[in-house]
């Protein structure tokens, strides 16, 4: 009796955190109230594309040519703060934007948050900016998204990178994404995971590279957090998890006829590494460079290397990239 007066006990504490949880919690994250710490809110801009309000970041200048850069799961354009002003630097009009759903962009509640809907909204997000193609790099997620818009529109991509890119949908296994799948349950967890600034940085360690763990600090988990505490956002990715359709990637991967930059971190514990060796199999006009001492986000980890990498791919009319970047990187031509 005592055991079962325990479990009930413990079962209604956890409800009642769960209740308190999603009733305070706000329903959007307020970009007045937050912009002041959002790095590079100055480069920051909103334009409606279907009704539905984009946030990006811009760098350079407008006639110079266009790279657009397409961030991960739970991320934002801040994945993007080091390497977006020195691409800049190095001659480029360079577009971070964040999809529907996460950073600062809306998250509605009528979008499906599929693969395919956000490689649409990021087509029609280039006509409403004015950029007719463009070098398209995308980051994880963001890799499966450049991808499918290099497959569905391809008359927008001139050029493509893919950053340790989601291509299949084996992540799907994760525990924290199975447990996200089920109805309810996603919706309980959801909240205590998104925003939780422990998780976050316990996530980090999976994230980086053991000689990276340097970026681990409370301004990386702040600005990771600050778009994901609100009730949209926990919805968005949700909905996000539970519409993950990803294997087309590697099925129609030969039909990518652009020329085609693969960039790996060879110490990523999140999208394995012969993930990579298989888009580049698959892919014709390929090259695949494997970053040493590098996890899963080589512009955070490497972001000198990686800025070198891309400038040497856009600039070059093939593609090619050099074998002179002091050993921290090995080509696959």
């Amino acid at each position: 009796m005592k055991l079962r007066n325990l479990a009930l006990g413990l079962t209604g504490a956890v409800g009642a955190a769960v209740a308190v949880r999603m009733l305070t919690r706000a329903a959007s994250v307020d970009w007045d109230a937050v912009s002041d710490s959002v790095h590079h809110a100055a480069n920051s801009h909103f334009v409606s594309v279907d009704g539905a309000r984009i946030h990006f970041q811009e760098f350079g200048s407008v006639g110079d040519p266009p790279l657009v850069l397409i961030h991960g799961y739970t991320a934002s354009t801040y994945a993007w703060r080091s390497v977006a002003p020195m691409l800049a630097d190095a001659g480029f009009h360079v577009v971070a934007l964040d999809l529907l759903g996460f950073g600062f962009s809306e998250k509605p509640r009528w979008f499906d948050y599929s693969i395919d809907s956000q490689a649409r909204m990021v087509s029609r997000f280039l006509d409403r900016i004015g950029i007719g193609w463009a070098v398209v790099i995308g980051s994880s997620y963001g890799g499966a998204v450049a991808a499918t818009l290099a497959l569905d529109y391809s008359e927008r991509v001139e050029k493509l990178i893919l950053v340790n890119a989601v291509a299949n949908d084996n992540v799907k296994n994760h525990p924290i994404l199975r447990i996200c799948s089920v109805p309810v349950v996603g919706e309980a967890v959801a909240p205590f995971l998104a925003d939780t600034k422990a998780f976050h940085r316990h996530r980090m360690h999976k994230t980086l590279s053991p000689a990276n763990y340097g970026l681990i600090s409370r301004d990386r988990v702040d600005a990771i957090v600050r778009p994901l505490a609100a009730a949209d956002a926990h919805r968005a990715l949700l909905a996000t998890s539970r519409n993950w359709h990803a294997n087309r990637i590697t099925y129609d991967a030969n039909l990518i006829n652009q020329p085609t930059l693969i960039i790996w971190g060879e110490d990523d514990k999140v999208i394995p590494l012969t993930d990579g060796y298989t888009l580049h199999d698959r892919i014709l006009h390929s090259r695949l460079v494997i970053l040493k001492h590098c996890g899963h986000v080589p512009m955070e980890e490497k972001s000198e290397l990686f800025t070198e990498l891309v400038t040497e791919f856009c600039r070059d009319r093939k593609g090619r990239i050099g074998d002179s970047h002091g050993g921290e990187a090995r080509i696959e031509n």
